[in-house]
């Protein structure tokens, strides 16, 4: 039995797949609009998880963190750092062979998801649900694409990829 916050969480990763296949489809350049919905979507989600979920589940169980919290925060690293630049096909591949296997991590039995569930329990962790349901979008800053932009992707993925090995 899933818990309220995997539930939330997995709901919002679905219309979070369902916004980037959006932008996607067809054969054409990448639709920037969808893809703004997306990217800010994204931003708010691990935003959702960095800021609270995280920090509530670690109160609950007396200042101790969930166990793949911090993996995670690494693989939020990578996937901020390929929001960055303005999207290409290639950028979005990559983006998805992080995005991918993080969200599995994350809904999987036994993943974040159902440990915080856990830890919060049903009760508070259904409060939580509702009220990030009005966590607000953060502001986003124009794409940039600096050389040294491209080298801080290669980092972090680098250090993603690295920690699941």
């Amino acid at each position: 039995m899933t818990g309220p916050l995997h539930t939330f969480f997995a709901a919002d990763h679905d219309c979070l797949d369902a916004l980037l296949r959006r932008a996607l489809a067809g054969t054409g350049p990448i639709d920037l609009e969808l893809f703004g919905a997306f990217r800010v979507g994204l931003l708010r989600h691990i935003g959702m998880e960095e800021k609270v979920l995280f920090a509530v589940a670690r109160e609950a169980r007396g200042g101790t963190p969930l166990a793949l919290a911090e993996r995670l925060r690494v693989d939020h690293g990578a996937i901020v750092a390929l929001l960055v630049p303005t999207p290409t096909r290639a950028l979005v591949d990559q983006l998805l062979s992080v995005l991918g296997p993080h969200n599995r991590r994350e809904e999987q039995e036994g993943g974040i998801y159902a440990a915080a569930d856990e830890a919060i329990g049903p009760v508070a962790g259904a409060r939580l649900a509702g009220a990030l349901r009005d966590f607000p979008e953060p502001p986003l800053k124009p794409y940039n694409d600096a050389p040294a932009v491209l080298k801080h992707i290669d980092e972090n993925l680098e250090l993603s990829r690295r920690q699941w090995r």
